[in-house]
């Protein structure tokens, strides 16, 4: 298996992290074989089943770090500002007087996130090779753990049925505000079957709460890859009194079956890259997860050409809404 390129950035410099090193964010690829004492971090589900899967008990999935101490620690570079200004101090609570190193694409910012570095210590540029850049900085002493519930904004949305309070953790979809394609498909949430219901890409769980108050008999499930947002909807949940079952995995094939209903403002987004595979992958296995007669709604981009694919999957499909360049799509199996 090759590596991704930050992945050999780091390799050029292998003598550097032969001890007990942390790597957060890490890619699914071969790294963790080439560095034996290393251990993983990731909050993607689909990459930490991949690296767990090839090195037992070596990566860590979750949106706090796992247990210390380390020599030192990598943060691949993440999409979010707010999310590596976490994670950063997260890392350097890890490795008290030890080494922090930043790795990332020039094109994803590497450069300008190493500012964010130079706030633990003096940061120097260590390599640049691949597109890629390799940062470093000497941790002194042991800075406190962020506390990341208290990086959390919190926003209330007025909803017919009366207020709806949520939170959103740094990294996660539409931290602090509610996006455009959201509020459209809160608007047509009327009429779906009753049963057990899925928020598919739940990000903060602002669909699966309203879904759980307008249908409250219902079962609710709410399912994403991040385990920053699998977070948030665990919080949302909780500060609107609501239950429902939160898990992570990556795509709709972690998803129950018999399901009576799934709704989605589905994610497409991998990275800096934009990714619609899976949303694409829903559409094609969402009968498997729907009950007879069981309905997926989803918003999406008008430009999105997903009504072949709903169609030749599930079933005849209808547009219920359009509005700011969103369509919300609905189709019963």
């Amino acid at each position: 298996m090759s590596n991704a390129p930050t992945s050999e950035v780091l390799l050029r410099q292998i003598e550097r992290f032969q001890g007990r090193v942390l790597l957060a964010g890490l890619p699914a690829d071969a790294l963790l074989g080439d560095l034996p004492q290393a251990r993983g971090w990731s909050w993607h589900a689909g990459d930490a089943r991949q690296l767990e899967g090839r090195y037992p008990d070596r990566c860590h999935f979750g949106a706090t770090p796992p247990e210390g101490p380390f020599d030192a620690a990598v943060l691949f570079l993440p999409k979010s500002r707010e999310l590596t200004d976490y994670l950063l101090a997260a890392l350097a609570n890890c490795v008290p007087d030890g080494e922090l190193y930043l790795v990332g694409e020039k094109r994803a910012g590497v450069e300008r996130a190493s500012k964010q570095l130079g706030e633990f210590g003096r940061a120097s540029k260590l390599d640049s090779a691949r597109h890629c850049q390799l940062w470093h900085t000497h941790i002194d002493g042991a800075p406190a753990a962020p506390d990341l519930h208290a990086l959390a904004q919190r926003y209330e949305l007025p909803l017919a049925d009366g207020p709806l309070q949520v939170v959103t953790l740094p990294g996660v979809f539409s931290h602090g505000r509610l996006d455009r394609g959201s509020a459209l498909l809160l608007e047509h949430l009327d009429k779906l079957p009753t049963g057990h219901l899925l928020d598919f890409g739940c990000g903060a769980g602002v669909l699966g709460a309203t879904l759980k108050r307008r249908y409250p008999q219902s079962q609710l499930t709410l399912l994403d890859v991040d385990a920053f947002a699998v977070e948030s909807s665990r919080l949302t949940l909780a500060a609107n009194g609501l239950e429902g079952e939160v898990i992570a995995g990556d795509g709709i094939d972690a998803a129950p079956e018999n399901l009576a209903a799934i709704v989605s403002n589905p994610p497409f987004h991998q990275g800096v890259h934009t990714s619609y595979a899976a949303t694409e992958h829903l559409l094609r296995q969402s009968a498997r997860h729907l009950a007879s007669g069981g309905e997926l709604r989803l918003v999406a981009n008008s430009f999105l050409k997903y009504p072949p694919l709903i169609e030749q999957h599930l079933g005849p499909c209808r547009t219920l809404a359009e509005a700011d360049g969103f369509r919300i799509y609905s189709a019963r199996r």
